[in-house]
């Protein structure tokens, strides 16, 4: 299998096979173009580990998370238990996701609606994989370099997964530097609750600049993000500041993909 080849569930049932995992990609990895970039790193990461994986492809539709963080919890219910039939009529296992808001509610709020799955996020996922020995990195291109990471709120805070992602870029050979505000005590990028699709309430300064701006002072050139929205939230907050030239913003999945030579 070539490094950018991605099954579908149905391609895989129509040859009697079934995967190890299915990857969800959700709608920004699918339809965001700076996310496209992300989705197409794990991809790479999977197909040189040698992982059995599928996508619904366009079986897929929104987990409803926007919807429920929006109040609406009528509509969620809708697009919860269309997905869910489709994921027990494949017999679906396990699942892993980039996405900390479709991890979320994938691995929280689908067992009450009769989704009960094994959800890893993509961080999770990658981590055992080296654990394993299925994929090895060489951190000598990030050999030096400061890098920070900002704990997204529904991995973190949410679900307490903060030791998966810090691994991993352990495996870089760079420093990593911790924000003040990290961890259980880490502060929103502003994207969360459904807040990237609406307009901010009034005030002194947009929530995604105050991280940014503690991001930046770490003096890292890299703000490593395990999220999607944290990505966007941060790249423009970066910009906003005029350091892009300085400071890049990048995916765990990202950063281990340059780390082995993909």
């Amino acid at each position: 299998m070539s490094e950018d080849q991605v099954p579908t569930m149905a391609e895989m049932l129509a040859e009697g096979k079934q995967p190890e995992v299915l990857f969800w990609v959700g709608c920004s990895g699918s339809y965001d173009d700076r996310a496209k970039r992300i989705t197409k790193a794990f991809v790479k990461l999977l197909n040189k580990a040698g992982v059995s994986f599928a996508v619904l492809g366009a079986e897929e539709s929104c987990t409803g998370d926007p919807a429920k963080r929006a109040g609406n919890e009528f509509l969620f219910q809708m697009q919860a238990l269309m997905n869910i039939e489709i994921l027990n009529a494949y017999e679906v296992k396990r699942i892993v996701t980039a996405c900390p808001h479709c991890f979320n509610t994938l691995k929280n709020e689908y067992p009450g609606l009769g989704g009960n799955y094994e959800v890893m996020h993509h961080t999770q996922f990658l981590k055992t994989l080296l654990d394993e020995g299925r994929l090895s990195v060489e951190g000598g291109s990030f050999n030096g370099k400061k890098i920070t990471f900002h704990d997204p709120c529904y991995l973190g805070r949410a679900n307490t997964i903060y030791e998966a992602p810090r691994d991993l870029l352990t495996k870089l050979d760079a420093d990593l530097v911790e924000m003040k505000r990290s961890r259980k005590n880490g502060l929103c990028c502003g994207a969360g609750g459904a807040q990237m699709f609406k307009d901010a309430e009034p005030g002194n300064k947009e929530i995604n600049i105050e991280r940014s701006e503690e991001a930046i002072s770490t003096g890292s050139q890299i703000i490593a993000a395990a999220c999607p929205f944290c990505n966007t939230m941060l790249t423009d907050g970066v910009k906003a500041k005029e350091k892009e030239a300085d400071v890049k913003v990048l995916d765990v999945a990202e950063l281990l993909v340059k780390a082995t030579g993909l």
